[in-house]
């Protein structure tokens, strides 16, 4: 195991129409979908989560099965499983959860599991820090492996599921602290920090201790900022658009399968890592997302796929120069 999530994992009902009560069910959840895309893109990956015995757990547990996950890690539960309801629209998408009780909320391994040394990565997040008891044991799993792994946060922002915008934003501001990567969309940025702009963010979250920021702009690419560096852009590829769910989730997962590549083991190392060297992690994430974008729901890019791509946007402006 190289990389490590811990987090929720649900079921995803996406409208078919706008409009209408007709969903179809997918496997999601953003720890979930960062799980499989990381072990698509080639790296040993486990996930820590509890979930429930009910037919969504089964469905759940042989999902990250079949994709590869290892599921050790996962503990059972008779509580129900957590349920989210997506529907799409031109600008983004609008969710409504269902998590109160759930299997994946009521996580508290006694004791904390231990992960093993091989293990460089563990990323936290999402909505599975909004109740506990798992926020808290989530906490205490991150504390424990400080310094040891490059401990990755991504908000992931879900406003219908935050009574209190400005408790949670000074909670997220301890979480920035906890985290040696951090990414956020541009759309976690304007709810985090409403009115400012995206850099004032991303300098709050490392002078609380983060050693690389990236905000991701979906068509507009993502750009990273490091503590006595100019901040470093690099364009999304261009592709069509069916479906912009998952995409976060597949970036994350491609800084961390890229930065593995690259050497970076080890939280001192994100600010080691040259601009060179940056900017192809990034362009790996942008292309694994941006293949993600081309197919319904949250589908994530084997590794082959993302160098193939990679390839092909090389030798094509190889030819135009």
């Amino acid at each position: 195991m190289r990389i490590a999530l811990t987090g929720e994992a649900l079921i995803d009902f996406t409208a078919s129409e706008a409009g209408t009560l007709a969903f179809l069910g997918h496997e999601g959840g953003s720890p979930l979908n960062t799980a499989v895309a990381c072990a698509r893109l080639g790296q040993p990956t486990g996930f820590l989560t509890q979930l429930s015995t009910d037919l969504f757990g089964e469905r759940l547990m042989g999902f990250l099965q079949r994709n590869g996950v290892d599921t050790s890690f996962i503990l059972r539960s008779n509580a129900p499983s957590t349920l989210a309801f997506v529907e799409r629209t031109p600008q983004t998408n609008r969710y409504a959860f269902y998590t109160r009780g759930s299997a994946d909320a009521t996580w508290a391994p006694e004791p904390l599991p231990q992960l093993p040394a091989d293990c460089r990565f563990l990323h936290f997040g999402s909505i599975s820090l909004l109740q506990d008891p798992a926020a808290t044991r989530i906490a205490e799993l991150v504390a424990a492996n400080a310094g040891h792994r490059v401990i990755v946060f991504d908000p992931n922002v879900r406003p219908s599921l935050i009574p209190d915008m400005a408790a949670y934003r000074t909670s997220v501001t301890g979480w920035f602290g906890m985290a040696d990567l951090v990414k956020l969309s541009d759309e976690d940025a304007a709810l985090l920090a409403p009115g400012q702009p995206v850099d004032a963010l991303a300098a709050e979250c490392l002078t609380a201790g983060a050693r690389a920021v990236i905000v991701t702009q979906g068509g507009d690419g993502a750009t990273l900022w490091r503590t006595g560096h100019e901040p470093l852009t690099v364009a999304a590829p261009r592709v069509t658009v069916v479906d912009t769910i998952g995409a976060g989730d597949t970036f994350t997962a491609g800084l961390s399968v890229s930065l593995l590549a690259h050497g970076v083991e080890h939280p001192a190392q994100l600010g080691e890592l040259g601009d060179e060297a940056w900017t192809e992690v990034l362009r790996f994430a942008a292309t694994a997302a941006a293949l993600n974008c081309t197919r319904e729901g949250a589908d994530p890019p084997t590794l082959q796929a993302v160098h193939n791509a990679l390839a092909e946007a090389d030798n094509g402006a190889a030819s135009r120069s």
